[in-house]
């Protein structure tokens, strides 16, 4: 047994099982308003986070932070040696940080509140003293986010999301598969919707990834059998790129599933942690598309159906 592993792995799938689940956050979706919807809050996880929320993008943040929080819980229970898949998992949040002060920079528009990484953030402290664009870009260059600089600004947050996918999966090799479907639907995204290809600066950090095969694809079609087996299970039943939005959905069911079967390991150790914060995580996401339904008064979420 891994006896360093027993407090957070505990910890960890006690966190899971006060999920909400795909069955409430049905229910959630149906409700005739956002605050009726809220209301079936109130004895979650979220509810500390949620209180007296009454905005959509208030109580979607509140989402977010209830993770973030978790994952800081846990971090307290991990060991020395646990310090590095806890800083990959947050460095999800610093990524949005860091794209929150750039648009900020940018437009000139006061920054969002940044999330709280607490002892969790590993650039983070130094990147928000940036005052213009050139000081952030510069700031990352020489930080552990050097390599997303080089795909320039319009490519920035798809740079960060890989650079911190690629961080993960070092960490975890649980983690590998999720990082290879990311990046897999990246570069369908841009060279099949938006008609662009992919920079050498985001080739280089999806090589290690999917290969360079891919580079010759034309179409889904062509793409599929150029991936990796992994990475190209996503795009199964994914027949036109403009559903490649059902692919995003179904791959936060996978990495829900296998968060669960991570939870299910006999043997406590990171896996077990990594299987909770994935878990809880997805729950997340699944209670945000259910509140986004309430809101809209739609009583129902194409989002939520596409991972039934």
């Amino acid at each position: 047994m891994n006896a360093d592993w027993v407090a957070a792995s505990v910890r960890a799938r006690s966190m899971a099982e006060r999920r909400v689940g795909a069955g409430t956050s049905r229910t959630i979706a149906a409700q005739p308003s956002l605050t009726a919807g809220l209301s079936l809050l109130a004895d979650t996880v979220y509810a500390d986070r949620i209180g007296d929320l009454t905005a959509l993008a208030a109580a979607e943040r509140a989402t977010r932070e209830t993770v973030l929080w978790h994952l800081r819980v846990l971090a307290g229970w991990m060991p020395a040696t646990g310090t590095r898949l806890a800083r990959a998992v947050a460095a999800a949040y610093e990524r949005d940080n860091i794209l929150g002060l750039a648009r900020s920079l940018a437009e000139g528009g006061a920054a969002a509140v940044p999330f709280d990484l607490g002892s969790l953030g590993t650039a983070w402290s130094r990147l928000q003293r940036a005052s213009t664009p050139d000081e952030l870009t510069e700031a990352l260059r020489t930080s552990s986010w050097g390599d997303a600089v080089h795909g320039g600004g319009a490519a920035l947050p798809d740079m960060l999301t890989l650079v911190w996918l690629r961080r993960l999966a070092e960490v975890t090799a649980a983690a590998r598969p999720w990082a290879e479907a990311v990046a897999a639907l990246t570069v369908a995204r841009l060279r099949l919707v938006d008609g662009a290809e992919p920079g050498v600066g985001m080739r280089r950090l999806v090589r290690p990834l999917l290969g360079e095969r891919w580079q010759d694809a034309t179409d889904l079609t062509t793409l599929r059998p150029l991936l990796p087996r992994s990475a190209g299970a996503v795009l199964q039943g994914v027949d036109t790129p403009e559903d490649l939005w059902r692919a995003e959905s179904r791959l936060r069911a996978t990495v829900e599933a296998d968060g669960f079967r991570l939870l299910r390991g006999s043997m406590p150790g990171p896996e077990v942690v990594l299987g909770g914060i994935a878990v809880l995580a997805m729950d997340a996401w699944r209670v945000r598309a259910a509140l986004a339904a309430t809101a809209s008064g739609t009583g129902s979420s194409e989002v939520l159906d596409a991972v039934a």
